[in-house]
């Protein structure tokens, strides 16, 4: 490789395998649920209101999220919420933690080639530390690992911590993920490189249209458009 960095990080959820659309099948049944006492798309609206506001408390995951689930229902239906409605929340969020570790399309190849060069990479995610724990065992992709990271929030001075846990300075740590807010825009903010590489569907509190303009910033369609890059 001509284009060399001391770390790799990947993000994992919409990076490496699929999540966010399980959260947004989930979101449908939830609101599907809750017809008969309010409009669906009404329901997630007031689902998302909520969600956000409870990050402080309970962070990011599908726990979070199906705590979230349950205030809503409360909220909307009060005293005339049947209780098989919790129940059925409940299994919601269980068969959600249940899905199928799907890996996104050149993943492996991508990893797999770091890996025979010597690549040291880590992960770097937000979320349920089980349940990403749980999630990285299923994959079969822990072995390419160094490090794992489970972080509550994903700022400047998370990302200056890691950086120092690992031993490294800003221009050699690369960060590969498909959120602008958290996985680029705060390491280009620390003098790191990012790649951004889009999933076709993004949480709304993840949106941006913030446009980037800086050198050590890179945009590709597909992960594996990393290898090129990287032996330009």
């Amino acid at each position: 490789m001509k284009r060399q960095f001391e770390v790799i990080a990947f993000d994992a959820d919409d990076t490496l395998w699929v999540n966010e659309p399980y959260f947004r099948e989930t979101e449908r049944a939830f609101s599907h649920l809750l017809s008969p006492f309010m409009e669906p798309e009404l329901v997630r609206r007031i689902l998302f209101r909520t969600e956000v506001k409870n990050l402080p408390l309970y962070g990011y995951g599908i726990k979070a999220f199906v705590l979230s689930m349950m205030e809503t229902a409360l909220e909307i239906g009060g005293d005339k919420l049947p209780p098989q409605t919790i129940r059925k929340i409940v299994a919601l969020g269980r068969e959600q933690l249940n899905k199928d570790v799907v890996l996104l399309d050149g993943v492996g190849n991508v990893l797999q080639s770091l890996h025979q060069k010597g690549q040291k990479m880590v992960v770097v995610t937000k979320g349920d530390l089980l349940d990403q724990e749980s999630k990285l065992a299923r994959s079969g992709l822990f072995p390419f690992f160094h490090h794992v990271e489970v972080v509550s929030e994903k700022h400047e001075l998370n990302y200056i911590q890691l950086l120092k846990t690992l031993d490294v300075q800003p221009e050699n740590f690369l960060m590969v993920g498909n959120s602008v807010k958290s996985d680029i825009l705060p390491v280009l903010n620390i003098g790191g490189y990012a790649v951004y590489v889009p999933f076709h569907e993004t949480w709304e509190y993840e949106q941006t249209d913030i446009k980037i303009e800086n050198p050590r910033f890179q945009e590709f369609k597909e992960i594996s458009e990393i290898i090129s890059w990287l032996e330009l």
